[in-house]
């Protein structure tokens, strides 16, 4: 069984990759997203090397091999299925279940993590609208729901479905809910920009004015 911090090196990696569209991540990118220095990257990166998890190219950086994807893909499903069943069974908010299944998804079994996929039904997305990769390690070669634009591209009488939010730290998901965005929040919008840097959006029942920085982290598709 892998290591707790393999499996958060090849899960980092994975979603570098991902965010990127594929090609080589660097040890530099790497340990900012982990926190760590470039050198424990750089000697990371070579026992995932040697335990044929990633493909180190010098110069150029790190590769996930098919193994090594299969294992972050695993990763995913515990972590984004913890998710949703604390959210659902314990009313937890969606900036609370983050954290907590960051230390729960390297404890529970494939066999818990498939008979809770059970149970909520074998859902697609996580609180966060991130999809959930299926029990074979497969189905996650598209990561942006179908026609998702960010928010921030939106025009004027544009009406929008939140779909997924790309930043999910606890204080900008706090802001969302504050603002009344949630997934699956439905609205339209007014002004974009409207001059002060910022756009603004009616939603059932208030009209927000949001960052375009803000917006560009949200991703919604056609209501």
């Amino acid at each position: 069984m892998a290591s707790l911090t393999v499996e958060n090196y090849v899960k980092t990696i994975y979603r570098i990759m991902a965010s990127q569209h594929g090609g080589s991540v660097t040890t530099g990118q790497l340990a900012a997203a982990l926190g760590v220095s470039p050198g424990t990257a750089t000697s990371m990166v070579k026992t995932l090397d040697a335990a044929r998890l990633a493909a180190h190219r010098p110069y150029e950086g790190v590769v996930l091999t098919r193994a090594g994807r299969v294992l972050a893909l695993r990763v995913l499903r515990r972590h984004r299925l913890v998710e949703l069943f604390l959210m659902r069974t314990l009313d937890m908010t969606w900036d609370e279940v983050h954290d907590e299944a960051e230390h729960m998804e390297h404890a529970v079994s494939d066999l818990l993590v498939d008979r809770i996929d059970a149970f909520l039904g074998h859902p697609e997305v996580d609180p966060h609208g991130d999809p959930i990769p299926r029990g074979d390690a497969h189905g996650l070669e598209t990561h942006e729901p179908p026609g998702a634009r960010m928010l921030a591209d939106l025009a004027e009488g544009d009406t929008f479905r939140l779909a997924r939010v790309l930043d999910q730290s606890a204080e900008f998901l706090r802001y969302l809910t504050e603002s009344g965005l949630s997934l699956g929040a439905k609205g339209t919008v007014e002004r974009n920009p409207d001059g002060a840097g910022l756009m603004r959006v009616r939603l059932e029942r208030r009209t927000l004015a949001l960052s375009l920085d803000a917006a560009a982290k949200i991703l919604v598709t056609a209501a």
